[in-house]
């Protein structure tokens, strides 16, 4: 007959307070923009801040889009502020432009710290 084997828990102390706060501040992935986090969201605004505008025909290229995709997902950006759209006429053909706005900058790059600092927190550095 085999004895069954337990484990008692062992006593841990608990760890001396030094009265300083942790320096290290982590981030989870709740805490990521949702604006921003979604793939193809992520993709336009990432274009966007490598060039200084693009068409709507050069976004659905590049990303390989669908057109009703790419539209939701752009007004989804414009709604935040992250991207703003022209829309002008070439000859008599329609054009759509994107750029985007400072506040976009500023949320990609808030987001690109927060997806660093997960990754070193994932490694363990």
């Amino acid at each position: 007959m085999r004895e069954a084997k337990f484990k008692s828990k062992a006593h841990v102390p608990p760890r001396p307070n030094t009265g300083k706060a942790a320096v290290r501040k982590d981030t989870s992935a709740a805490q990521l923009d949702p604006v921003i986090h979604e793939r193809m969201r992520l993709g336009i605004i990432s274009a966007l801040a490598a060039r200084e505008a693009l068409t709507f025909s050069e976004l659905k290229r590049l990303l390989e889009a669908t057109d009703g995709n790419l539209s939701v997902h752009a007004r989804k950006l414009e709604d935040a502020d992250y991207i703003v759209c022209t829309k002008s006429f070439a000859g008599r053909v329609p054009r759509t432009e994107y750029r985007i706005t400072t506040a976009g900058q500023r949320a990609l790059e808030k987001y690109l710290d927060q997806m660093e600092q997960i990754i070193r927190q994932t490694r363990g550095n």
